[in-house]
């Protein structure tokens, strides 16, 4: 091994006590390695390799080239005790724990920030599912203020007196959409739609189809889609 190339070797294997994690075995543009992309520090590095003081902990690839990342064996760190003073050995083996030191605690610091961030998630999410679980949550929009303000309970109890009147006919969806209201202000038409479906697929109502001509259909957006027809009026079952 020639001079150059041992200084070469000693440069490369110092640079390593500093960097647990491998460095490039050859620098490139703009990046850090263990020899210089020379001739001679190519062949430095091949004599390295060859003598078993360097070992190679992963490869990447960038662009079309594929770099060796590569740290001190055993036997390097041997080599280079016998051809360095011990002291700057152990000063760049010092400045590496400290490195690493730093990196660990940055670590434990971004794991507690971490907990945190997920211990207010939890509570957050705790407090959400026990707002849900109270009563008045759990009720739909109309039953908040009272069960008396169930759209369902008040159509039933609308079909139940147009049938005692002995009203002829069944009863029109719009007219019974207006009465409905009067007694649930809140109810939206939609809502007014979704119990009448409810009942309907519980067969507590039946909803009867329009038979006339559709141009002549008054009040069109109260009737109801049941089907293929459109439902017009509403009875309770016989």
């Amino acid at each position: 091994m020639i001079e150059s190339s041992a200084n070469l070797i000693r440069q490369a294997l110092e640079r390593s006590l500093a960097a647990s994690e491998g460095l490039p075995l050859l620098a490139g543009k703009n990046l850090n390695g263990l020899f210089p992309n020379i001739a001679a520090g190519k062949e430095a590095a091949q004599e390295a390799r060859s003598a078993g003081l360097l070992r190679v902990l992963r490869t990447e690839v960038k662009g079309k080239a594929t770099l060796e990342f590569c740290a001190l064996t055993e036997k390097g760190l041997a080599f280079l005790l016998e051809q360095s003073s011990p002291r700057p050995v152990l000063e760049a083996i010092l400045k590496s724990i400290d490195a690493c030191q730093a990196r660990i605690d940055a670590w434990i610091a971004d794991v507690k920030e971490s907990r945190q961030y997920l211990d207010g998630l939890r509570g957050l999410a705790q407090r959400v599912l026990e707002h849900m679980q109270k009563p008045e949550v759990a009720l739909p929009p109309w039953a908040r203020n009272g069960h008396d303000q169930d759209p369902q309970l008040k159509i039933v109890d609308l079909l139940r007196t147009w049938q005692s009147a002995r009203k002829i006919g069944d009863y029109p969806l719009p007219e019974l959409y207006e009465q409905a209201r009067i007694r649930c202000p809140k109810m939206t038409l939609g809502q007014f739609h979704d119990a009448l479906r409810a009942l309907h697929n519980r067969r507590e109502v039946y909803l009867h189809p329009w038979t006339g001509p559709l141009h002549e259909l008054p009040h069109p957006a109260s009737s109801l889609l049941v089907g293929h027809e459109i439902g017009y009026y509403a009875s309770l079952p016989s």
